[in-house]
């Protein structure tokens, strides 16, 4: 008798696109109204189970686990919260743009810069 094998997919915030960001956003928005079974978030998204469980995966990579109880997924805290974590494409910037919005002075600047530092080094 086989076996089935689990598979592990790991993605990066460099591999999302703007489909599969837009995807997760949709399905954050959705569950924000209450838990639901995955066949329901099918229908609603019309997704495929495969591609449901890459989109899990891709959640969970950007640190969102999603609750499951009674077979209905939910959202672990307040939508607002993980709407800001949720994993943005790459807007294939230039490195004058990532220059000049890595000016700035909050943590997303901060970590922007880290980037362009290590990128052209100190010749700025």
């Amino acid at each position: 008798m086989a076996t089935k094998r689990s598979v592990r997919v790991e993605v990066s915030h460099s591999a999302i696109t703007a489909e599969r960001a837009a995807r997760l956003y949709r399905l954050v928005k959705l569950l924000a109204d209450g838990p639901m079974t995955r066949d329901s978030i099918l229908r609603k998204l019309r997704l495929n189970v495969r591609t449901f469980y890459r989109d899990l995966g891709c959640l969970r990579a950007a640190g969102i686990h999603l609750t499951c109880h009674d077979r209905r997924y939910g959202l672990p805290g307040p939508v607002n919260n993980i709407i800001l974590r949720l994993p943005f494409p790459d807007p294939n910037l230039s490195v004058g743009e990532a220059m000049t919005l890595a000016k700035g002075r909050t943590a997303a600047h901060q970590r922007l810069k880290a980037q362009v530092d290590r990128i052209v080094g100190s010749e700025r």
